[in-house]
């Protein structure tokens, strides 16, 4: 004969004795964590790239960019620098070319050692806006 209501009196689930646990285990949330930390902190100063240079000082704002912009690097002697790989004034172009190609509206940066003379950064603007890259910004050190 079956019962309706559950008569057996026995309750479906836990009885008084095992109650459920409501609190939240974060050890396994902090391990992840702190192994993140450990990751970021190693990749972090490998994501710079270039050549170190004295940049001049500016009170401008820094530009908004959403893509790795591509840097041109003139040092304190002269050299030019694509990203950080050192190439000639005759084959920048060429070099810029094959990167972008056929995007001439992509922004390029000119970063030039303070002491390096005027003529030789307008060059290297110039002989750029020449050849169609329209975008070239100068960049500057934040003003101390």
């Amino acid at each position: 004969m079956q019962m309706q209501g559950g008569g057996t009196g026995r309750r479906t689930g836990f009885s008084k004795r095992h109650k459920q646990m409501s609190e939240i285990n974060v050890t396994p949330f902090v391990d992840v964590m702190l192994v993140l930390l450990v990751v970021f902190m190693v990749t972090a100063p490998l994501l710079t790239v270039g050549v170190p240079i004295d940049l001049p000082n500016s009170q401008a704002n820094n530009l908004p960019e959403n893509n790795t912009p591509l840097s041109i690097t003139i040092d304190s002697e002269g050299r030019l620098y694509l990203q950080d790989e050192e190439v000639d004034l005759n084959q920048l172009v060429a070099r810029i070319t094959v990167i972008f190609e056929n995007r001439k509206e992509d922004r390029i940066y000119v970063h030039g050692d303070e002491s390096v003379s005027y003529g030789k950064v307008m060059q290297v603007m110039g002989l750029l806006n020449g050849n169609g890259f329209s975008r070239v910004a100068l960049v500057t050190d934040t003003e101390r």
